[in-house]
């Protein structure tokens, strides 16, 4: 059966609307980071045989979903106008209560409960002094990452915890069905449910009033200082379940263990879209973002590329994420 004539084509301002809607997604950050993902794959495949291997790939995710895990809640402060850089610090601090509550006796299940709540409770200590004190966050942060490291430098000095319970690898090196390591599991069931919280609740809206206009957001009845404070929390007990991974993945405890994954996590965060001053930003660029910096990171190390020149392009990759939006706005002034 042959299909009727449309009686009513349709008009130059409707094809005018769509073309400019197609135009729109083109010009999405999201688009551009799907086309730089793709071209990391294309380069990798060509650059090593073992690239496309499922299993390679699936492993290769074990290297940076602890990262991943803190750039969501990372998300949020930065798109508040605020920043965290004691991150990593409190993953030392968790790292070693859970290396010396393991001798202690503790299972794992407590192990988990245990580093959450440490990480939480540096989280509190964070927003507690932001928000009640009034101290910019970058300073306040700066001040406890020489903090929760320095109590772990004091804890463990030169020594290392390495003796935990026989089932505790498995979380950090378990695979499910063989396959899918179970820290990556959990990453992609908490970028849903970040990705739900920004972008289809009322706390996510005001979490963007607040980066864009923090005053006109408290004069409209929003609880700024609330909400930095939770945010504040939230990325600490971020930090404590990152840690009981990372923890588990390598099998012991250090004071320098993930030294400088600050500035990696804060990295990811702006290359996923979400503007460094607040205000703006998407759940979905930063989850594409994870993948564009460990699908490059897991090609290099494949071809032997020293960890020196992985920072350096993770650096050269933070400066083009802050520069490209700037150097696009004035270059679209009229």
């Amino acid at each position: 059966m042959s299909s009727l004539p449309r009686l009513f084509p349709a008009s130059d301002a409707t094809k005018g609307t769509e073309k400019m809607r197609i135009m729109a997604v083109f010009k999405r950050w999201e688009f551009i980071l799907v086309l730089i993902l793709a071209a990391i794959c294309v380069f990798n495949s060509f650059a090593s045989p073992y690239f496309l291997d499922l299993h390679n790939l699936f492993d290769s995710t074990q290297s940076f979903s602890e990262k991943a895990i803190l750039v969501l809640s990372m998300a949020l402060i930065i798109i508040i106008g605020d920043i965290d850089l004691s991150v990593a610090s409190i993953i030392a601090l968790c790292g070693t209560a859970v290396g010396w509550l393991a001798t202690q006796g503790m299972t794992t299940p407590q192990l988990v409960v245990a580093s959450v709540i440490v990480g939480t409770l540096a989280g509190m200590v964070n927003g507690g002094i932001i928000v009640r004190f009034q101290v910019p966050a970058i300073v306040v942060t700066i001040g406890t990452m020489s903090l929760f490291r320095g109590i772990s430098y004091i804890i463990l000095g030169d020594q290392a915890f390495s003796s935990f319970p026989d089932d505790f690898s498995d979380l950090g090196q378990g695979y499910l069905g063989g396959m899918i390591p179970y820290e990556f599991i959990v990453y992609l069931v908490l970028a849903v449910v970040f990705a739900v919280f920004l972008h289809r609740t009322t706390y996510g809206r005001s979490i963007f009033a607040m980066g864009n206009n923090p005053q006109a957001a408290m004069y409209s009845g929003i609880k700024v200082d609330t909400i930095r404070f939770w945010l504040f929390t939230v990325n600490g007990m971020m930090a404590g379940l990152a840690a009981v991974l990372f923890t588990s993945r390598i099998g012991a405890t250090r004071p320098n263990m993930a030294l400088g994954w600050e500035l990696e996590v804060v990295a990811t965060v702006v290359l996923g879209g979400v503007a460094i001053t607040g205000g703006s930003g998407t759940m979905p660029g930063v989850i594409l973002s994870v993948f564009v910096f460990g699908m490059l990171t897991f090609g290099l190390g494949l071809v032997n590329v020293p960890g020196i020149i992985m920072t350096i392009i993770t650096g050269c990759m933070l400066i083009g994420a802050i520069a490209t939006p700037i150097i696009v706005r004035k270059l679209s002034r009229p």
